[in-house]
């Protein structure tokens, strides 16, 4: 398994499930709360989220460098930068620089713990 060290979340978020991730260098852990899904996620370096689309999506990124296509729009996300991604867009990401980011996703069962 990869080594995370020197992530940004605390033991407070680390102590969350772990969901599982089927794309290399990601990992991420999990809040539920009604009907929406919260995941903190760690990305490595050169990663690369394939073209996928799903629920409606929110993020914020905590630190590092994506570069996140939305639709037809490409762009480069960095700390403090936000995003949305409307349901059933398609979209896709290149880590560029090691990246933390917050996501909310408008659904109970995007992902699930290991």
């Amino acid at each position: 398994m990869e080594q995370f060290d020197g992530t940004v979340f605390p033991d407070l978020i680390r102590n969350l499930p772990e969901v599982d991730v089927p794309v290399e260098g990601v990992r991420g852990w999990l809040l539920t709360a009604g009907n929406k899904q919260v995941v903190f996620f760690d990305i490595q370096p050169g990663a690369e989220v394939p073209p996928h689309s799903h629920c409606a999506q929110w993020g914020m990124v905590v630190e590092g460098e994506m570069t996140l296509t939305i639709g037809d729009d490409t762009r480069d996300y960095k700390r403090g930068d936000w995003y949305y991604i409307p349901e059933g867009v398609t979209h896709a990401a290149r880590v560029n620089a090691r990246m933390c980011v917050i996501d909310v996703f408008d659904a109970p069962d995007r992902y699930y713990p290991k």
